[in-house]
């Protein structure tokens, strides 16, 4: 829980951190967009001034809108006023693009001190949130009504217009930062989902080697009273009961200490010892298994002596649990072979079958948990795709490797591979 708390706050923080960060950025982007259109408006304001100092037909047509003389053209004086304000737009527009700006504007032009003046339509009095660009007039018009003629632009929704110029930045940032979000939350997700499973299987694993206990201590107590009375030829068999019953009955009390690995982070009691008579022991009681389901299988350990940092229990379950395998996944008269031998100061056991073979899709996963291959034929072998699990992280334990090489219809060889200590 304290982990988990950990990791949510550290999220928390982050995704507020970023926030705060594409905010500045943000910020920076807006004030630069700023400063960019203000020298745009500058030099807009430079040609527009220019442009109404002359005399030519525009500034015609505005001086006898703004005086209110209906003298010259044979209209209405608000038709005079409406064609002045439609060219003027105009004129505005295409000033205002040849800089750059694209935004909505308007604009009134008026003759100071005065009530003469024509405007937009949209044009807006007395509105803070407006940026507005006075214009001093020189030339024709202030020279025809001898007072101060100003132009005034209005740009609506400014702030609206610096974003979308910041588009290429906001977007993609918006974008990266959901992103970032989903694939975390997914992560921290699937984390405690990954949490959530090992503790029910390690509460399974508890649960059901604790109701081993009962039957196994039933059968060694049978075994040892058959003994008692068997003859020679039964002893072999029940030797072998008994052999197998006092493994599995040590199987099942360091299955729950792996059970509590995951949990508490424990680690195996590694000792040196000589791992020889062990791997003997068990290849002399798989063979006498074999015989009896009829399996070929054969071994040879080269050497006398394998001093390993190891835990013998658990290291002779995994070899046997890479026997057990190989003579299951088969389709026809299994045949194992297992080969001991040290090289490069590292004992190699490796154990080769002639079973149905494992597709190289599959080979990369086959060791992960619960992981089981895909094949129609192949859960005639009942399983949790635990073993080969339990093998890899007993071979990492003991700071070891293992490999694996595997051909369809063909058979498999694995090679577990074991430092060897002086």
């Amino acid at each position: 829980m304290k982990k988990r708390n950990i990791y949510v706050l550290v999220f928390i923080i982050s995704v507020i951190g970023l926030v705060i960060v594409q905010y500045r950025y943000l910020r920076i982007g807006l004030n630069l967009a700023n400063v960019r259109f203000n020298q745009n408006i500058g030099k807009s304001v430079k040609a527009i001034q220019s442009d109404l100092s002359s005399y030519n037909k525009l500034t015609f047509l505005l001086g006898k809108a703004i005086t209110n003389d209906d003298t010259y053209f044979e209209t209405r004086l608000d038709s005079t006023r409406e064609a002045s304000s439609y060219f003027l737009n105009d004129f505005l527009k295409f000033k205002l693009l040849e800089d750059g700006i694209k935004t909505d504007f308007s604009y009134k032009l008026y003759v100071k001190d005065t009530s003469l003046y024509i405007n937009s339509a949209n044009f807006v009095e007395q509105k803070n949130e407006l940026k507005r660009y006075p214009i001093k007039l020189v030339g024709y018009l202030p020279d025809l009504v001898h007072k101060n003629v100003i132009l005034e632009l209005q740009f609506n929704r400014i702030n609206n217009y610096f974003l979308s110029q910041l588009n290429g930045l906001t977007i993609p940032s918006f974008l990266f930062l959901t992103a970032i979000i989903f694939v975390v939350i997914w992560v921290l997700r699937s984390f405690y989902w990954q949490q959530s499973i090992i503790t029910r299987t390690n509460d399974f694993i508890n649960n059901l080697t604790h109701e081993l206990k009962t039957p196994v201590f039933s059968i060694g107590l049978a075994t040892k009273m058959l003994q008692q009375r068997a003859n020679k030829e039964s002893k072999t068999y029940l030797e072998i009961i008994r052999s197998q019953n006092d493994r599995l009955k040590e199987h099942i009390e360091k299955v729950l200490q792996l059970a509590s690995l995951d949990k508490k982070g424990n680690t195996l009691n590694l000792t040196k010892i000589s791992f020889y008579p062990y791997l003997k022991r068990l290849c002399e009681e798989f063979k006498i298994i074999s015989e009896m389901e009829e399996v070929d299988f054969n071994y040879k350990i080269m050497g006398d002596e394998f001093m390993l940092k190891c835990d013998p229990m658990h290291l002779t379950n995994s070899i046997n649990n890479l026997l057990d395998n190989a003579k299951k996944y088969s389709i026809r008269t299994p045949n194992i072979k297992l080969l001991a031998e040290i090289i490069n100061s590292k004992l190699h056991i490796t154990v080769r079958d002639n079973g149905i073979g494992i597709e190289k899709k599959d080979q990369k996963n086959i060791f992960k948990k619960h992981y089981r291959v895909l094949r129609g034929d192949l859960y005639t072998v009942k399983g949790y795709g635990l073993g080969l699990n339990y093998v890899k992280k007993i071979i990492n334990l003991h700071k070891g490797k293992i490999e694996l090489e595997s051909k369809i219809n063909e058979g498999t060889l694995i090679t577990v591979k074991l430092p060897i200590v002086t």
